[in-house]
């Protein structure tokens, strides 16, 4: 299985992983989503979205949105050109 589609894999698994609906579980998540994003999304874009996940994360009811397949997509498909020259997680 190519690298890009294990990413994606590991972003479906994380974005559920953010939905479950534990108000305790949304303070460690926040951070934790926030500091996954970095790693696997490198550069500006990976610093961008992990301030968005977190916010995502921390604020109540937004827990829905999947933040890490969102940024996955925009890697992939949107910004595909760009994701060649960036090193993998």
């Amino acid at each position: 299985m190519n690298k890009k589609y294990k990413k994606l894999i590991l972003s479906i698994v994380l974005d559920i992983i953010g939905i479950i609906p534990i108000p305790f579980l949304d303070v460690i998540w926040a951070p934790l989503s926030g500091y996954l994003m970095t790693k696997m999304y490198k550069g500006k874009q990976g610093k961008v979205a992990a301030i968005i996940s977190f916010i995502e994360e921390a604020v109540p009811f937004l827990d829905v949105v999947p933040t890490f397949t969102i940024m996955w997509i925009y890697s992939y498909v949107f910004n595909k050109e760009k994701v060649e020259k960036i090193i993998e997680f």
